[in-house]
């Protein structure tokens, strides 16, 4: 499965789901038809085959499409990579940052693909844990790195507009494979993943 931009909607997929999203609307006490919801089931549908396109992408093939021989083996990081994902226990929005490091092992990889990676897992339902973890083994299995890092912070609509309603509260995800198991790499990654080098 290669990597495609999503352009096109699945005619039968977004009949099926426009469908399901009337009757949501009409289930709530709300008129389908009124002017303002008349398009809204067919919008919803398609905006929901946009946010889980992942499930359509290989993010391993993504990193291969840009692999490269290089003899390079100091830290690689892009930081500050936003994301836009959906909570798969209420499907509200979670929205924030992914910061990636790795040290390269005789490949380098082109830095607009670990942005890539982070939407491939990001546009599925998910909990951040296991994007964090998504990501981070795409990348060391793919890549084959001396080591990966990965760190996600992110707010949760389903903890501001519902439930506890704690609007300020930030999650952060962290996971580490290889050199940065070791204390002094890690926390060479996190210090500059904090700091504003310009």
């Amino acid at each position: 499965m290669s990597y495609n931009n999503f352009e096109e909607y699945n005619i039968k997929v977004t009949d099926s789901v426009k469908s399901q999203y009337q009757k949501i609307i009409t289930d709530l006490g709300e008129n389908a038809e009124r002017e303002g919801l008349l398009k809204t089931p067919e919008r919803a549908a398609k905006a929901m085959q946009f946010l889980t396109q992942g499930y359509e992408q290989n993010a391993s093939e993504i990193l291969k499409s840009a692999m490269f021989a290089e003899d390079y083996n100091e830290m690689v990081i892009v930081k500050d990579i936003e994301l836009y994902s959906l909570c798969e226990h209420h499907l509200l929005p979670f929205f924030g940052k992914a910061h990636i490091a790795y040290i390269p092992d005789g490949h380098i990889v082109g830095l607009s693909k670990l942005p890539r990676v982070v939407d491939v897992f990001a546009r599925r339902l998910q909990v951040q844990e296991r994007l964090t973890h998504d990501i981070l083994e795409c990348i060391n299995n793919t890549l084959k790195p001396q080591g990966v890092a990965v760190v996600i912070e992110a707010s949760h609509m389903c903890m501001m507009m519902r439930g506890v309603q704690k609007q300020n509260s930030v999650t952060t995800t962290s996971g580490f494979r290889g050199q940065f198991e070791k204390i002094e790499t890690r926390n060479e990654f996190l210090k500059l993943i904090s700091s504003d080098l310009g």
